[in-house]
């Protein structure tokens, strides 16, 4: 299981700061392609910042081909391993890790080259991981000296997050400051390095200063409306199915919360959108966290877009105690028992419900109308004064669904959802989803924004250090929930 507390991996601070990525769903017509010109073939470099989102299947980082023998380029497997090739008539040169990458709450860096110049037989491929060289491999096939990769060939097309035209594998995840330098063999320093104040933490830096070569670019997706284009020069990429809403600030030095794949998922669940968007099936119960918890300290602000809400007892969203979701293996019933999890505050979106558990003791408040497909619900936590308030396109309510709630009033506290100091006992605060016993046939989908949006915002706001963008201004003093403020807060 993957999250982030304050002062564990969060950098805390950056001279270098990375301020776009780029989401990819997963789709087959979500990818990046140009036709490449004559290159080295012997010697290139690929250095890619990843988050992943979806797991146990195959993907393309990046790639070109023609047919399934003679290709090239950088995938997960659907094992989670890493594998960095080429292929000739079916002949494969390549590293396979042994190490799986299961993390889909932190970003990764990979570093990967071939130089099939280098009299060293085991240096012609090399494979690194957040600064560190890679060394134990499932497979590990070097090429003969001076071999002519796949790679670089002209008029061949380079695709990234896809298999050739779109035709599958696609990448499921978030990519930022993707680079390829043709003609030279470039160690992880040339694009990062070890934060001075976290130690182990590796983190990027300024490569503007760096040669790219003739098929060389460097993507930075600072544009939203030219997202293929080529920081380096003019080696822009054709943009498929990736539109300006895809382009997110969720990056490797400002890391936001997102539903982890793994995450106690119970039957029926499933999420999307950079693990931003959870859908759970009709019948079918379901519990998910949030990958970025904040613990004792600080004020905490997010927004929760509902797409498709069941009517009755079914569609959940809220804050809890992550300890106690923690130490429930079977979920079953925990959407509808609370108290079992220490349900912090929920709604029940379209029955108009609010719902506050702590140990042995669960209350309903019914409030005033429905929830509606399109509500944005606001979540607003003062772990300073511990308590949790709850707000409907921008009015925060009472625990009766009355105008009222004050997420600025500090210890008074004025229309806390919650004021429970069980809740709020220091253990990390997640935040969850769930569906349980829907009237009738239908699902539950939800979009979530913890500053970085899967859904469109018409307004922008952001909190008062200057992160996220929502569609309500967060109170005074309430922060999104990503790792640059988790690490002001630790």
């Amino acid at each position: 299981m993957s999250l982030l507390i304050p002062g564990t991996n969060s950098i805390k601070d950056t001279t270098y700061d990375v301020a776009n990525s780029l989401r990819f769903e997963g789709g087959s017509t979500d990818y990046l392609q140009r036709t490449l010109s004559a290159g080295n073939r012997r010697t290139f470099t690929i250095s890619a910042w990843v988050k992943r989102s979806k797991l146990g299947a195959q993907q393309l980082i990046i790639n070109t081909q023609d047919d399934g023998s003679n290709q090239a380029g950088l995938q997960f497997l659907s094992g989670d391993t890493l594998n960095f090739y080429s292929a000739i008539s079916g002949t494969y040169y390549q590293l396979v890790t042994n190490r799986v990458f299961r993390d889909t709450a932190s970003w990764l860096h990979i570093v990967a080259h071939y130089d099939t110049t280098n009299s060293t037989s085991g240096d012609r491929i090399k494979l690194y991981i957040n600064g560190v060289r890679e060394t134990s491999f499932s497979t590990e096939t070097q090429p003969s000296q001076d071999y002519d990769t796949f790679w670089n060939q002209n008029t061949k097309k380079l695709s990234i997050g896809t298999y050739g035209d779109g035709a599958g594998l696609n990448y499921s995840g978030y990519m930022t400051e993707v680079v390829m330098v043709d003609g030279q063999a470039l160690d992880p320093t040339s694009f990062g390095e070890f934060d001075s104040d976290t130690p182990n933490v590796w983190k990027p830096k300024n490569i503007s200063s760096l040669t790219f070569g003739t098929n060389g670019f460097h993507l930075d997706f600072e544009d939203s409306s030219s997202l293929g284009n080529d920081a380096a020069g003019s080696n822009n990429f054709t943009v498929n199915n990736l539109t300006a809403i895809d382009q997110c600030t969720d990056t490797c030095t400002n890391n936001f919360a997102t539903f982890t794949s793994e995450n106690h998922t119970y039957s029926g669940f499933t999420v999307s959108e950079g693990n931003l968007k959870t859908h759970a099936s009709s019948g079918q119960k379901g519990l998910h966290g949030s990958s970025i918890m904040p613990t004792n300290s600080g004020k905490w602000y997010f927004e929760v877009k509902i797409s498709d809400a069941a009517p009755g007892d079914g569609s959940r969203v809220g804050i809890m105690n992550y300890q106690t979701q923690l130490n429930n293996s079977s979920y079953s019933g925990v959407i509808n028992t609370p108290s079992q999890v220490l349900a912090g505050c929920t709604t029940s979106c379209k029955a108009g419900k609010h719902f506050v558990g702590v140990p042995g003791s669960v209350t309903e408040y019914t409030a005033s109308g429905d929830y509606s497909d399109g509500d944005i619900v606001q979540f607003a936590m003062d772990l300073d004064n511990k308590a949790i308030y709850i707000g409907r396109n921008g009015t925060y309510l009472t625990q009766t669904g009355s105008s009222g709630g004050d997420p600025t009033s500090g210890s008074s506290k004025t229309g806390a959802i919650t004021t429970s100091t069980t809740i709020m006992d220091g253990s990390p605060m997640t935040a969850y989803t769930g569906l349980s016993k829907p009237t009738g046939s239908a699902d539950s989908e939800m979009l979530f924004n913890f500053g970085n949006p899967p859904f469109a915002i018409s307004s922008g706001n952001t909190d008062d250090n200057g992160f996220g963008n929502f569609e309500y201004a967060p109170p005074t003093g309430y922060l999104a929930w990503c790792s640059k403020n988790l690490a002001e807060s630790g």
